[in-house]
């Protein structure tokens, strides 16, 4: 619609149309379809399709003109204040304040007022009147800038301010101005329409649709197409300004290309196509994951972020699971509670068992109960997990409380028993602190405690000491392993770490391309890794004491998902690939405790 508009506009001179400010009183107020009159005519007989399509062209050269004026200006303003801060910050905003201390429509009348009518005052009153709206915005994501790294360096290397506004900062807060311009233009053409319409825009008998609709207030009633002709045109040009500004928005917001801000559902969709598998573990396994396969579905896109993944979890036991960024390891342990985000996610097939209750099945008043009572999750970055608007102590009473009834003071005391238990110093003082005021190492013992708050049977803990130091990734990984053989408790761990899977897991399992490729107990896979994919991880970590060696790297880099090659995933990048690998799917076969997916395996070199 506004492509149409704009071409409309453009076109103008060259369109066959009657001269929009000729009278002809003879012909004053006739209908719509009448001979040479399409539209009809005004109280003047004037044609209302030619002053239509000149009032249109004049209106929305005046918005964007105010519209451009008043980003340019405010833009300037904000990032002045927001990067030279102090005092330049102090007077630029409170002159800003003070604009906006003011009724913007009043504010506008009276600059009028004091200029006088005519289409260029109006233009500068209403920039005047929006411009500390683009101010205050690029003030405040300029303030977040200035203090950015990126400046700091650009001042070491000799940059002065103006260059530093120019070069760094504004680049930076550009989608931030285009957003505002494009969502706020159409406001700006209705404002300028506002002041022709009262009369103090454009004079007679120059044209806009302000004006139009102002001339026809008179006939309202005896002659509505006056002014309902000039008022659908208002309508359609404020309306697809406005829809093409949230699009330019939604264009620039770069969270919107993979759906963030979409509101996902309470659980991942299940979309099997047929029955679910048999199962294929052993009895007495707590949790049993067969065939699972997770998809993100993205447009014509589909990912199979997890295709086909079987594992199987005893009481008390620990299961490592390794791999690249990427592999799916994540993907997987979010799968299990239905967790992963719809849309895009979705779960093609596979079945996940946790003793007798069929998982993905299960009605979501039944999913919820398992959620945190029966499994729990420990993340990878406790800051993003915890909010930072609630004390810590609020937020394990209400872990509690969602699955325990019990009194307020009662939850209180058992989450002081967790953090002891997950030996927080000083349990007492800290349950009302706020996550900020933790550290790293104690944030993640706040999520462990979380995890533990209604004794669970299994604990995804997904890289919970990534982000830590090597002393208090110890603690950590001491912690874990205390707690599970005290409760009893069964551990998923996802890390890239093989010496924390080697202190912590009894069987390994490794995934490449959303697939398991190696699984095992972990001495023996360690000791004699069968997959290339596995040795070469190995050889990849340094051996502190070891001597000189030589450090492997594996080339290439893992293939997208949605164009894995035939056979082998890990072909392209294995050293002992060959022909048949690319043939035909590989199969995870099984020989006792380990199980391979390879033609070659190492073992048998």
């Amino acid at each position: 619609m506004l492509a149409l508009i704009l071409l409309l506009a453009l076109a103008t001179p060259f369109l066959p149309l009657q001269d929009p400010n000729a009278t002809a009183t003879a012909e004053r107020f006739a209908r719509p379809l009448s001979p040479d009159h399409l539209l009809g005519t005004d109280h003047l007989g004037r044609d209302l399709l030619a002053r239509l399509v000149h009032g249109t062209r004049l209106s929305l050269a005046m918005g964007l003109a105010a519209a451009l004026l008043a980003a340019v200006l405010g833009s300037i303003l904000g990032i002045v204040a927001g990067f030279l801060g102090g005092r330049a910050d102090n007077l630029i905003m409170r002159g800003i304040d003070m604009l906006m201390g003011f009724p913007y429509v009043l504010l506008a009348l009276a600059i009028v007022a004091a200029l006088g009518p005519g289409l260029v005052n109006a233009l500068i009153a209403v920039a005047a009147v929006n411009m500390p709206f683009f101010a205050r915005n690029i003030r405040g994501v300029t303030v977040a800038l200035a203090g950015r790294e990126f400046v700091d360096a650009a001042r070491l290397s000799g940059m002065g301010n103006l260059r530093i506004m120019a070069v760094e900062i504004l680049p930076n807060v550009l989608p931030v101005i285009v957003i505002a311009l494009t969502t706020t233009t159409g406001w700006m053409i209705l404002e300028t329409a506002g002041l022709s319409f009262l009369g103090l825009g454009s004079q007679p008998p120059q044209a806009d649709l302000g004006s139009m609709l102002g001339e026809a207030r008179a006939a309202l009633i005896s002659h509505p197409h006056v002014a309902v002709v000039p008022g659908v045109m208002i309508f359609l040009v404020v309306m697809s300004i406005n829809l093409f500004g949230d699009g330019v928005r939604d264009a620039l917001d770069p969270r919107l290309g993979a759906g963030a801000p979409t509101r996902p559902l309470p659980a991942t969709v299940v979309d099997r196509t047929g029955p679910p598998p048999p199962s294929q573990a052993g009895h007495g396994a707590l949790l049993a994951i067969d065939d699972l396969r997770t998809e993100f579905r993205i447009g014509r896109r589909v990912l199979p972020a997890a295709g086909g993944v079987s594992l199987s979890l005893g009481r008390g036991e620990a299961l490592g699971l390794v791999g690249e960024s990427g592999s799916g390891k994540s993907v997987t342990a979010l799968s299990v509670m239905r967790l992963v985000a719809s849309p895009p996610g979705v779960i093609a097939g596979g079945t996940v068992r946790l003793d007798d209750t069929e998982v993905l099945d299960a009605p979501l008043r039944i999913l919820r109960g398992l959620r945190g009572r029966r499994v729990a999750y420990v993340f990878q970055d406790p800051q993003g997990t915890l909010h930072p608007l609630y004390r810590i102590g609020e937020q394990l009473t209400e872990a509690i409380r969602a699955h325990q009834p019990m009194s307020l003071q009662a939850a209180r005391a058992r989450a002081i028993e967790l953090l002891r238990d997950v030996r927080m110093p000083r349990p007492e003082d800290r349950i009302d602190d706020y996550p900020h005021q933790l550290s790293g190492g104690q944030r993640q013992r706040v999520g462990i405690a979380m995890a533990l708050a209604n004794d669970p049977d299994v604990i995804m803990a997904d890289e919970p000491t990534t982000a830590l130091d090597v002393t208090v990734q110890a603690q950590i990984l001491a912690l874990l392993d205390q707690l599970r053989r005290e409760r009893g408790l069964a551990i998923l761990f996802i890390t890239h770490d093989f010496g924390v899977v080697a202190q912590l897991c009894e069987r390994l399992a490794v995934m490449y391309a959303g697939r398991i490729v190696e699984e095992g107990p972990t001495a023996e896979v360690l000791a004699a890794p069968a997959h290339p994919y596995t040795r070469r991880l190995i050889a990849c970590v340094p051996a502190p004491g070891a001597g000189r060696r030589r450090l492997e790297t594996i080339p290439g880099l893992p293939p997208p998902l949605d164009a894995l090659p035939p056979g082998c995933a890990f072909a392209p990048r294995c050293h002992r690939a060959r022909p048949a690998c690319s043939d035909g799917e590989v199969v995870l076969r099984r020989t006792g405790m380990r199980a391979v997916r390879c033609l070659y395996p190492e073992a048998a070199a």
